[in-house]
């Protein structure tokens, strides 16, 4: 489904705000696209700019109009929301992308993260969490549900033993970028690691920043699984 008029553009009073955040969504069900779409309506700083029916169409409509934010689903004809992520992340490396699917399973959200998606939503979530997702990622920040999250910290808490291949990607840190990355991968926020390193918040920002260059990896939740990976997140009692 190519973008229609109203889509492509137009506001509630007939114009798209500069500020808006230019959203598209890919879902196979005409339904549920429907449903996404009448949430975020009720946020005046979202704009619905585009639809897709599966990953291939969701390509050339990301490629049209450019959005800001993407909300994909998993489970599609011709081309699925895990094969698509990393097509749309070549094509614009600038654009979010939040998965937005029925299932859960570790292996999905896991696979999701490692591809790039800078968020994973579940469909039974509350609506308040799709519009906070979407700004979210549009910010810069990475946004996992509150199921998805405990998810993801149990099979970490849960995984294998430090992998030495993670420990040699996190050596290109200086000592203080560790410091920083440790309670990031703790789920410390940027004010939380500023508080407990005695830094500016502008200061961490910058520190993580150079953090996600230098590991090659495109948000903080991928950096926070290679933190974990690596083992050298501190325990309960130091954080």
């Amino acid at each position: 489904m190519m973008p229609s008029d109203q889509a492509a553009g137009l506001g509630a009073e007939g114009t798209a705000s500069a500020s808006d955040v230019r959203v598209v969504i890919v879902d196979d069900e005409p339904l549920v696209r429907g449903g996404v779409r009448a949430i975020l309506a009720t946020d005046p700083d979202i704009e619905v700019a585009g639809e897709a029916g599966d990953g291939r169409e969701a390509i050339e409509v990301i490629r049209a109009l450019r959005p800001a934010v993407v909300l994909l689903d998993i489970r599609m004809p011709r081309l699925d929301g895990l094969e698509a992520i990393p097509e749309i992340l070549r094509l614009l490396p600038e654009t979010r992308i939040v998965v937005l699917t029925t299932f859960g399973e570790d292996a999905y959200i896991a696979e999701a993260l490692a591809r790039g998606a800078a968020g994973f939503l579940l469909k039974a979530s509350d609506p308040r969490e799709l519009r906070d997702a979407v700004h979210a990622v549009a910010g810069g920040a990475a946004y996992l549900s509150p199921r998805v999250a405990h998810r993801v910290i149990d099979q970490l808490r849960e995984g294998p033993r430090p992998d030495p291949a993670a420990g040699s990607r996190i050596s290109r840190l200086s000592e203080r970028e560790r410091e920083v990355l440790a309670l990031v991968g703790a789920g410390c926020s940027n004010s939380q690691v500023a508080t407990r390193l005695h830094l500016t918040e502008g200061t961490v920002k910058g520190y993580v920043s150079g953090i996600l260059t230098k590991l090659d990896v495109e948000n903080r939740v991928q950096a926070a699984i290679l933190a974990h990976r690596a083992g050298i997140i501190p325990g309960p009692e130091s954080r």
